[in-house]
């Protein structure tokens, strides 16, 4: 058994990629993309197909609607692999516009039902901010699962546990860049890995919460830097 294997036991493994022709050696239950992602697999010769193809059948669309169907076109190639959910991003210069955040998840979610995409397989992947966290409320409440991204923060994480969001994904990796910056030369990366690493510490700190309180959204360790923050 191999240190994935493993891991597989205890949790689910989630893979953040848009190359989704990797996903079937590696088997993860979920999947998560964002714009970048998708923006570095076009560029590739396997997936430009799908750019162009989508670019040809919306000619004449708006932008913002060719880029949500690339992004739903992406989604559904990631689902025909995999068991579980693909989580696809709201366009995160609607960061901090609860109803322009909320208008774009019900697209997107539209788009998937049209490509006979169940709404329970798919999380819209909305950012964090104060504004992310109530279009994300409102859109749990409709049905359509969330998963709050560009979370840094234990005060983010009860926002969005108080909102019943589906999942949130903290970014273990931003926060050790931070703690690591800012410490400059007396960084100490023996003292500062595996339980000792701020972000780590970070998403232990809010899963003890959830659980003390009984609160069920699910918590998704994200932008790992090394395998240590994973184990």
């Amino acid at each position: 058994m191999n240190q994935l294997d493993a891991l597989k036991q205890f949790t689910t493994v989630v893979a953040d990629t848009g190359d989704f022709r990797q996903l079937a050696a590696f088997q993860p239950q979920d999947a998560t993309t964002n714009p970048s992602l998708i923006l570095k697999a076009v560029q590739k010769p396997d997936y430009a197909p799908l750019l162009h193809d989508t670019v040809a059948a919306h000619r004449g669309k708006p932008l913002d609607e060719v880029a949500d169907r690339l992004l739903v076109r992406f989604g559904t190639e990631i689902l025909s692999i995999i068991p579980g959910r693909v989580s696809t991003e709201v366009d995160a210069r609607l960061s901090f516009d609860e109803d322009a955040t909320y208008t774009r998840a019900e697209r997107l979610i539209e788009l998937y039902q049209a490509a006979g995409v169940p709404t329970d397989r798919v999380l819209i992947k909305i950012a964090a901010t104060w504004e992310g966290i109530r279009a994300a409320e409102r859109l749990q409440q409709r049905g359509i699962r969330c998963n709050l991204t560009l979370l840094f923060s234990f005060c983010q994480a009860v926002a969005c546990g108080q909102a019943k969001v589906q999942l949130i994904s903290p970014f273990v990796g931003r926060i050790y860049d931070w703690y690591k910056k800012q410490a400059g030369a007396a960084w100490d990366e023996a003292a500062m890995a595996g339980a000792g690493d701020p972000g780590v510490q970070s998403v232990k700190r809010i899963f003890d919460y959830y659980k003390r309180h009984g609160i069920a959204t699910e918590v998704m360790g994200a932008s790992f830097r090394n395998v240590g923050q994973i184990t």
